[in-house]
């Protein structure tokens, strides 16, 4: 499988534009971090939805392809989330993934987000991503 510093490399080589990092991989699922800053922010000083839903989408992204290997075509197909308090202005965004289920052609994963160094979720995701066929095979 793909270490943490080729899942690093191939998001900064693909996705030049994001701000989002990988704190870790394993056989569980990954985490990832946001970084926050003024751009982020939405009226009232909170991070805005897209920023979560972002981080989400990337965190279960990694944990899927840490599992897979690097499959690009591996593709969100659903992604509910649900905003569950403000999240801090001055922080940022940790997202910690958790595989549910990876099979063949569907791989299932939950995310919590939080702020960093608070406690509790800002928000919790679930998506479904589609893996291409025969990319399970290849690895």
């Amino acid at each position: 499988m793909p270490s943490k510093a080729e899942l690093a490399e191939f998001l900064r080589r693909e996705f030049p534009q994001t701000k989002i990092t990988i704190e870790s991989v394993d056989a569980d699922g990954a985490s990832v971090r946001h970084t926050v800053g003024e751009a982020e922010l939405r009226p009232g000083g909170t991070v805005s939805g897209p920023v979560m839903m972002a981080t989400a989408d990337v965190a279960l992204y990694v944990a899927i392809l840490g599992q897979i290997g690097i499959v690009p075509l591996t593709v969100t197909t659903n992604l509910t989330i649900n905003f569950l308090r403000k999240p801090a202005a001055d922080a940022d965004i940790l997202g910690t993934c958790k595989l549910i289920k990876l099979g063949r052609s569907l791989a299932i994963g939950e995310v919590h987000l939080y702020s960093e160094g608070h406690p509790e979720p800002v928000a919790h995701a679930v998506g479904t991503y589609s893996i291409p066929p025969d990319a399970r095979k290849k690895t």
